[in-house]
């Protein structure tokens, strides 16, 4: 395997491009959509429905604005400088090298924590099905089939996420036909149910504020769609890749997230849906077993299955793509920047891994110590200063653009700079509301120790950066 350093146009990297496969078109699209559709949508919503009742459609649409601005905004900068280390990489240039280390980290840590969870959960699964291995060994089987396939080529890892998105995309599509024919009484058997959103105490059968705090927590289902804008930078046409994805992201989230919630409401009165501990009772296995498909359970086992394996191999490569960004600015080892002859950043990969690898063996042979507990939920904030980072970021590269720049732009984001403004108001609410309930505590506090952790390394990247670009200048003279 020939191996190089500082591969092409990562984080801004003046090194040149290898003649390497790219994503297409398709990719970017599909890797947008399954960025998204997970186990929180097949199973978390009908937590959400059931605490929040019909009004959790509202939930899912105010999330859904949150989540679509903050990738206009990131599309803007993304379209003008595609960049695999997207956000990171616009962080740095608009507010400095702080910025763009401490989100990159963030970003970084968060799907470590994301990794750990999906490879417990698939292992689980398959032990399920499989029960003469233990959940771990399966977890560890898993991890390694994806590092192989991120590892091979980005087109390896495209090609994979199209077919497994597609399988999640095909059942969310039966799952919104069937269900609103069966709500609309057009299903055999069926009779009109669309009351069922007003019935059963009101739309807001708990308040509408109550509607409003779960935006705290279906905010967290959207996260993921910025892979697609790390990914176009890796594709054939950038620009293009870049524009289709953010401009086509809201009606996405419309179709799938709050069309779903809206199917499951008005088939299932909310006070009767179960609570959903297993995959047997998942709100969409309850609606296709009220549908009368034969094998609903197993169908939404394989269906929920293949997210899990979805987010496995997408995790990865936003990771390691992060971490080699990283690495290429000097926020990390120059170690993870060494990449193969299809420059997949092979070390970062491997490295990316370790959080759920050791995660993993923790979970298993200490489920009491709290390790697991701890780096799932101080992961929790990611998506907020993330969000917050895009939106202030974006400010400022603007501000800094004079108005033949502004005109010139491909992608522009609408009513600057009042729509950046509500982003930002909008995350300090949910934070605000996160601090009003038990496990909404314990996300903001881990949250702040990991952030705290990075803060303190700061320093030493510091001096890092400083000697890099030392170099580089001592280079050019």
């Amino acid at each position: 395997m020939t191996l190089q350093k500082n591969g092409p146009n990562t984080a801004g990297s003046d090194e040149p491009v290898n003649e390497v496969k790219k994503l297409r078109s398709r990719h970017v699209t599909m890797i947008t959509l399954g960025g998204i559709i997970g186990a929180s949508l097949f199973v978390g919503s009908g937590n959400i429905i059931r605490n929040v009742g019909p009004a959790a459609i509202i939930s899912y649409l105010l999330g859904g604005l949150l989540v679509f601005l903050a990738m206009r905004m990131l599309g803007e900068m993304a379209a003008a400088r595609p960049s695999i280390g997207s956000f990171m990489e616009y962080a740095r240039v608009g507010l400095g090298d702080w910025a763009g280390y401490l989100v990159g980290w963030l970003y970084w840590y968060f799907w470590v924590g994301v990794l750990a969870y999906e490879a417990v959960l698939g292992g689980e699964t398959m032990t399920g099905w499989f029960p003469f291995l233990p959940s771990w060994t399966w977890s560890m089987v898993l991890l390694l089939i994806f590092i192989a396939t991120n590892a091979i080529s980005v087109r390896t890892f495209g090609e994979v996420e199209f077919w497994l998105a597609s399988i999640k995309v095909a059942a969310i599509t039966v799952f919104l036909v069937a269900g609103t024919l069966f709500a609309l009484g057009l299903w055999p058997g069926a009779e009109m149910s669309v009351s069922n959103l007003w019935d059963h105490g009101g739309f807001a059968p708990n308040g509408i504020s109550v509607a409003l705090t779960g935006v705290a927590i279906v905010i967290f289902s959207y996260f993921g769609t910025e892979i697609a804008v790390m990914a176009a930078a890796e594709s054939e046409d950038p620009a293009k890749g870049v524009r289709q994805a953010t401009s086509t992201i809201i009606w996405r989230i419309l179709l799938f997230f709050v069309g779903a919630v809206t199917v499951i409401a008005a088939v299932v009165p909310w006070d009767e849906l179960p609570e959903p501990t297993s995959v047997a009772t998942a709100p969409f296995t309850y609606v296709f077993s009220l549908l009368g498909l034969p094998g609903a359970s197993m169908i939404m086992q394989l269906v929920i299955f293949t997210a899990v394996i979805s987010v496995l191999n997408s995790g990865l490569y936003s990771a390691s793509r992060m971490l080699a960004a990283l690495g290429d600015r000097g926020y990390a080892p120059r170690a993870v920047t060494v990449r193969n002859k299809r420059n997949v950043p092979i070390v970062a990969l491997f490295a990316s891994t370790i959080g759920g690898v050791a995660a993993t063996i923790v979970n298993f042979a200490a489920p009491e110590s709290g390790v697991f507990d701890f780096i799932m939920n101080s992961a929790g904030l990611v998506a907020l200063f993330v969000y917050v980072f895009i939106a202030v970021t974006q400010m400022r590269l603007r501000m800094k653009m004079t108005p033949e720049q502004v005109d010139g732009l491909k992608l522009k984001m609408w009513l600057f700079p009042w729509l950046n403004i509500l982003l930002i108001v909008g995350v300090i609410a949910i934070f605000v509301v996160m601090l009003t309930t038990d496990s909404g505590r314990t996300q903001v506090w881990t949250s702040l120790i990991a952030t705290g952790a990075l803060v303190l390394f700061w320093p030493i990247a510091r001096r890092s950066v400083a000697v890099k670009k030392a170099a580089q200048a001592a280079a050019i003279d």
